[in-house]
């Protein structure tokens, strides 16, 4: 049979067309599946598009140097790693450790997340002053939008203007709030710096009771995402208020009068987290032109809790990217870490030498008592859970000197034993003496040297 080479030639050539258009057209079904995908989940926050950082890239605050500036991205932890927000916390509220942060510790404005702290001091206030009013004054129906729009010589119950000020952010509830618990603004923003000093935060300055921007001379009103996260934590699970805090913050809707009952106000819930993530429990937004778009919840789940902060979250329009960012941390803890038992159980701290101390035995020119050491982490029973990373170990550190003098009691404490993870504190364990060591006397040596004679006699 007689070979035809340009029919053979003709034929791969068919077949390399025909693979080729089936090529393209799988590139531009997937082109065309992932354009749909990106716009779909735009919203949701799964990607960053180029808008989005252009966006991000335009806005500044004027407040920061150029380092904070090179490190906007920076981050720490796996995952995730793209956020919208220049600042983010992630914290886990039972320890108080940062889990996750993006430039956790830079300075920024916070616009009304502030309104927690003010919140929170109103319904500490509140415990002592259950139905305690207070009349509209000037400079409170002059705030800006947002406002409850009250009127000069109003009056309201402070209980009721809670949910004005945390569903509906307004600014003139805040500064009514404030007035009549300080005195003035000025006073009860010392009020809402003592309290964070006392809340452990370490770079917060309040200046207004709503978060519209301001300075004082002790600097501009701003906070961090790692000390509004500490905030956010002591408001919903630490202060004695922490069960009434929650319980206006999950409020979705509460209608209110004045006290004249002449008017009707209808405040509604803006934290779509609620609705969004199974155990969400409370938070506040907040927004102004040089802070963006900042957001503060918590939620409880799975036995965990949660914090999670965001601060110059994006500008118009992106008012949905805080949803989005808050939803990535909050998965990312959930999925990311997991409670383990960290106590030590094989651990046991064993004796110490006690000097001049009684000792059982003969007299002899150099020795020294032994003492028995306990310990509540000896208990078997006990456990000391904490939110860890698969690869994570804590720290143990043992506090115990080398030599101790007598007399030691029984129960006394002398040492400690403690875990910590990030520099942060989980657990401290006392170690107690476990019996009782008295000094050396002259009674007991001459009853040791009355021993060591009747040895030797006998002998």
């Amino acid at each position: 049979m007689k070979r035809r080479p340009h029919k053979i030639v003709s034929v791969v050539l068919l077949v390399v067309l025909i693979a080729g258009m089936g090529m393209a057209c799988r590139i531009q079904s997937l082109e065309s599946r992932n354009k749909r995908w990106a716009e779909n989940t735009e919203t949701a926050g799964k990607i960053l598009t180029e808008s989005g950082k252009k966006e991000a890239q335009k806005q500044t605050d004027g407040t920061e140097n150029d380092a904070a500036a090179q490190n906007a991205k920076r981050v720490f932890g796996d995952e995730p790693a793209e956020l919208y927000a220049r600042s983010a916390v992630l914290m886990d509220a039972d320890s108080g450790r940062v889990l996750f942060g993006k430039d956790a510790d830079v300075v920024r404005p916070m616009a009304s997340t502030t309104k927690i702290m003010t919140c929170i001091l109103a319904l500490e206030y509140l415990r002592e002053h259950p139905d305690q009013t207070i009349e509209v004054s000037d400079q409170a129906a002059s705030q800006p939008k947002v406002h409850l729009g009250m009127q000069k010589g109003e009056v309201f119950y402070i209980k009721d203007l809670l949910y004005s000020l945390m569903l509906e952010s307004h600014n003139d509830a805040a500064v009514m709030i404030a007035e009549t618990i300080g005195g003035s603004v000025e006073e009860f923003a010392s009020l809402m710096n003592e309290k964070a000093a006392a809340i452990g935060c370490t770079d917060t300055h309040f200046v207004t009771p709503n978060g519209l921007d301001a300075s004082d001379a002790g600097g501009d009103h701003h906070t961090t995402a790692a000390d509004l996260a500490r905030i956010m934590r002591y408001c919903v699970w630490i202060s004695p208020k922490a069960a009434q805090f929650l319980a206006v913050t999950q409020t979705r809707s509460y209608t209110f009068w004045d006290l004249e009952k002449k008017n009707m106000f209808n405040c509604y819930n803006h934290n779509a987290l609620l609705d969004q993530m199974d155990g969400a429990v409370s938070g506040k937004t907040g927004f102004t032109a040089k802070a963006g778009y900042c957001y503060t919840g918590a939620l409880e789940r799975d036995g965990k809790r949660l914090i999670v902060s965001l601060l110059a979250c994006g500008w118009p329009s992106h008012k949905n990217y805080k949803w989005a960012d808050a939803a990535k941390l909050l998965n990312y803890g959930l999925e990311s870490y997991m409670y383990r038992d960290v106590l030590d159980h094989s651990w046991n701290p064993g004796q110490i030498e006690v000097a001049d101390g009684v000792y059982d035995g003969m007299l002899q020119v150099k020795s020294s008592a032994r003492l028995t050491l306990t310990s509540p982490a000896l208990d078997p029973a006990r456990s000391l859970p904490a939110l860890l990373k698969e690869t994570e170990i804590p720290e143990k550190d043992i506090f115990l000197p080398e030599l101790l003098k007598a007399p030691v009691k029984k129960g006394e404490k002398v040492g400690s034993v403690t875990y910590s993870i990030d520099g942060i504190l989980l657990a401290e364990y006392p170690v107690y003496a476990a019996e009782t060591i008295e000094k050396i006397d002259y009674g007991w040596c001459m009853e040791k040297v009355a021993e060591r004679l009747f040895c030797h006699s006998s002998v």
